[in-house]
């Protein structure tokens, strides 16, 4: 087995160990600085923010700066997120605005509102 080989059969067993604590890596590709692309940017920050906070690593990719990115993780249509890790890879189009989505295809349970 090669050392990449390796690394990603670490990654795919620490994956299936969940904890709650786990470190999400997600990716958000976006077309240059559209109300659409804002929108998203700004609307998963908040998801993150509210759920995830110090346990996940947001990059934003412009398409249109870095059309190589596109093309390697051959996205379609933008805004596109992809959950990278935890596994299962997961990949989300629109604005970010349907939260509840988001949530469960990240596989996070929301923090309770304590406002109630």
């Amino acid at each position: 087995m090669n050392e990449k080989e390796n690394e990603a059969t670490k990654e795919f067993e620490k994956s299936l160990h969940y904890s709650g604590t786990e470190k999400y890596v997600l990716r958000l590709y976006v077309t240059g600085m559209t109300p659409k692309s804002i929108n998203a940017i700004e609307n998963i920050r908040k998801i993150c923010e509210e759920n995830l906070q110090g346990r996940y690593e947001l990059e934003v990719i412009d398409i249109y700066q870095q059309p190589q990115y596109a093309k390697q993780e051959q996205i379609l249509a933008a805004p596109t997120l992809i959950k990278k890790l935890p596994l299962p890879l997961r990949k989300f189009i629109g604005d970010m605005s349907n939260k509840e989505k988001i949530l469960i295809g990240l596989n996070i349970v929301p923090k309770k509102d304590t406002k109630k």
